[in-house]
């Protein structure tokens, strides 16, 4: 049979784009549908504006530290409004540079809601287009949690567009999501508080780094409240809203902000008229060369539920395109040693296991940890500490795991990334020069093990 396209892609966001460009550029004929925004959550309503909004919330900390550098600055005075018209121009910069990048690929772009007719069609715009293979790239969406008042929050979606900064704010989760904009918001300026249900943020993330980082925004004068979980949310006459919270006490804000999870965007996708299964958690269930149970859907980044990445969503894009239209240069995606970062304030950057996963695991581990306050700091009154950790296994001397909570952790991480995921051994680390001064040659100086 004679299809209209070799690859339709539904979602234009970073897996769907890479693998529409590079299936593209392998010579088979591709079209992209896309509803919303070119580009994704991560370019329009995450990574990238989310961080443009930490550097904007460093400031406040870079003018307080440069009088012990000599300086003399006038009243600092922030204007929200400024910031979110750069970060839109910005998004649409990026916007366009995605337009291009897929129509100079060569691959059709249809801007609307495509649905699945049947396992080898879509519908979009009114129009119907076969397709040799589907994928499924739409990602996913936050979740607000059926609650009295539910509709008076907002999630990251809306936080990105605020009219103007909220003078308090109720910050509600525990993962990095939550961490992040709690930092940015408290930042900026505005009351913050962050409410977790659990005992301590950051579930899944090394014991010391969350304990580090706790000590460390408390510092700050961000009020953490742990085991705290929101009852009802009521909007008072001078718009102000009081929420209740399930253990009884009340707290006044302006604005709640969830950060509680991220649920597949699966809605109206016409699943329904094939035979893709969904797990029990609501993802697309996908085999390992991302097929779903209908042999020529296939699936994709967040919309999967395994490592919910945007370089993630990239490699699969590329390992979809290759496996389907140049085999030869198919590789599968290896998901170990993933580095990632967290821009709460400090920033936290880490790969590999934690000392918890390597205990589990069955390895015996030694601990290397090293804490300080950074060289740029110490002309200051800041008295903000780095932490950085290594898990080692004590037997074959291979480093199991690197962590950071401080300045640029990410930036340091993604370069000791590539030697964990070469197999580099403690010795390696011991007997690699480092660079002087730099917070980061502490990771190559670290001789004696905390803990084994």
């Amino acid at each position: 049979m004679a299809y209209d396209f070799d690859l339709y892609v539904i979602g234009a966001g970073s897996g769907g784009v890479r693998s529409a460009r590079f299936a593209a550029g392998f010579g088979a004929k591709v079209a992209v549908a896309e509803s919303r925004y070119l580009g994704g959550t991560c370019v329009n309503v995450g990574c990238v504006p989310k961080k443009l909004l930490v550097y904007g919330a460093h400031f406040a900390e870079d003018f307080e530290q440069s009088a012990g550098f000599g300086w003399t600055l006038g009243e600092a005075d922030f204007d929200w409004t400024t910031l979110i018209a750069n970060k839109d121009r910005e998004i649409n910069r990026l916007n366009g540079i995605y337009r291009n990048l897929l129509v100079n690929s060569g691959v059709t772009l249809h801007e609307g809601h495509a649905k699945l007719i049947d396992p080898h069609q879509v519908e979009i715009n009114g129009q119907r287009y076969s397709a040799k293979h589907i994928l499924i790239a739409t990602g996913g969406w936050p979740q607000i949690p059926d609650i009295p008042g539910r509709e008076h929050a907002i999630s990251s979606n809306e936080a990105f567009f605020l009219k103007e900064l909220p003078k308090r704010i109720l910050v509600v989760g525990g993962g990095y999501i939550a961490v992040e904009f709690a930092g940015i918001f408290h930042g900026l300026g505005a009351d913050t508080k962050l409410l977790y249900r659990g005992e301590l943020f950051l579930r899944g993330f090394d014991g010391a780094v969350r304990k580090h980082l706790q000590e460390e925004l408390t510092k700050r004068g961000l009020d953490l409240q742990f085991n705290a979980d929101i009852e009802r949310i009521e909007k008072q006459a001078d718009g102000s809203l009081k929420v209740t919270l399930k253990d009884g006490r009340e707290l006044a804000t302006d604005c709640v902000f969830y950060a509680t999870g991220r649920r597949p965007m699966l809605d109206n996708l016409g699943l329904e008229n094939t035979g893709v299964k969904l797990d029990k958690r609501g993802f697309i269930e996908v085999d390992e060369q991302y097929q779903s149970a209908e042999p020529s859907i296939l699936a994709i980044g967040d919309v999967i539920g395994r490592v919910q990445l945007t370089p993630v969503a990239l490699a699969e894009g590329m390992a979809v395109a290759r496996r389907l239209f140049k085999p030869e240069q198919y590789r599968p995606v290896d998901y170990n040693m993933i580095p990632t970062a967290v821009f709460s304030l400090p920033n936290i950057g880490t790969v590999g296991l934690t000392e918890e996963q390597a205990r589990e695991a069955g390895h015996k581990v030694q601990i290397f940890e090293s804490r300080f306050r950074p060289m740029k700091l110490t002309l200051t009154e800041c008295q903000e500490r780095t932490l950085m950790k290594l898990v080692v296994d004590a037997g074959t001397d291979k480093v199991l795991g690197c962590h950071m909570v401080g300045p640029d952790a990410g930036e340091i991480v993604q370069g000791l990334a590539i030697a964990l995921k070469a197999g580099a051994t403690k010795r390696d680390f011991d007997e690699t020069i480092g660079v002087h001064p730099t917070a980061a040659e502490e990771f190559v100086t670290m001789r004696t093990p905390v803990a084994g």
